[in-house]
């Protein structure tokens, strides 16, 4: 659905590229994670897919076309959500999701059916001035999703959320996934990709240096080794570790499964923030 071969980008009167020499693909029905910290060319990427910036280098094929001969019927066949969401502010939600379903030639989605998904039934009358950010991140979020689109563009798409919404928007999307729609999601959240995506792009200083799925690099990266956790009889907690390799046949580790009442018990994969300072040398601030 989605391939980038050589992408190359320098914003006009800055010195060196945003982006440089980017290549990936995406398939159809596959979350794709762009991770990196703020400024790494996440978001210029994701504006070059969204026709939003022009004088690329490079190819870029979306939908199976190059994106410098697509037309305005390209925005009827994809969903953007940004980080930091414009609504009409002194308009409803209600009024402000029917102003923008009127935008599509095609059909469109029932706004108070996006509306409920969201949780946000109760405030389609409120005008979205007075929503938080939370409420205008899931608002956002129904805006996407209003031309039923066939490629999802998702910015930083749980930031300002709470945990019960992150969730709520986190099965939304996996039921976009599940319906076949390809989305790409850029973020620093790393907690979030590990949960979402089937593929995940490092960026940083505008250059991949990594992409594989989420699973695969917690595995190859990780210690292969099992952490225990187990109660003493005066009720202390021991921890001990075992080696993965023959741990069928280790004697003391049979032993204590036997003998002791076992607390946790978990392998040492590591998590992908650990493997993106690993493999970056930086953080993701």
């Amino acid at each position: 659905m989605i391939e980038v071969k050589g992408l190359g980008f320098a914003y006009h009167g800055q010195k060196g590229k945003a982006l440089k020499d980017l290549s990936f693909n995406i398939g159809q029905g596959e979350i794709f994670g762009f991770l990196g910290p703020s400024g790494a060319g996440k978001s210029t990427t994701q504006k070059i897919l969204i026709g939003a910036l022009k004088a690329y280098e490079g190819e870029v094929f979306v939908l199976g076309r190059e994106l410098r001969q697509m037309g305005r019927e390209y925005y009827e066949r994809i969903g953007v959500a940004f980080e930091f969401p414009n609504f009409y502010n002194r308009l409803t939600a209600l009024e402000n999701l029917k102003l923008f379903r009127a935008l599509y030639s095609r059909p469109a989605e029932d706004p108070m059916e996006l509306l409920a998904k969201v949780g946000l039934t109760n405030h389609a009358q409120m005008k979205v001035g007075a929503y938080s950010k939370g409420m205008k991140m899931r608002l956002n979020l129904c805006r996407a999703l209003l031309g039923n689109p066939d490629v999802l563009f998702l910015d930083e798409p749980t930031s300002g959320l709470d945990p019960v919404n992150a969730q709520v928007l986190k099965e939304i999307i996996l039921a976009k996934k599940a319906e076949g729609k390809t989305i790409m999601l850029t973020t620093h959240n790393m907690s979030a990709a590990e949960e979402l995506c089937d593929k995940v792009a490092f960026i940083i200083d505008g250059s991949i240096v990594l992409v594989d799925s989420p699973a695969a690099l917690k595995i190859s990266r990780g210690r292969r080794r099992l952490h225990l956790s187990y109660r003493e009889t005066d009720g202390r907690i021991s921890h001990c570790r075992f080696e993965l390799k023959g741990l069928g046949d280790n004697a003391n580790f049979l032993q204590l499964l036997r003998t002791k009442r076992v607390e946790t018990m978990h392998t040492e994969e590591a998590t992908l923030e650990q493997i993106f300072i690993e493999v970056t040398g930086r953080g993701l601030s």
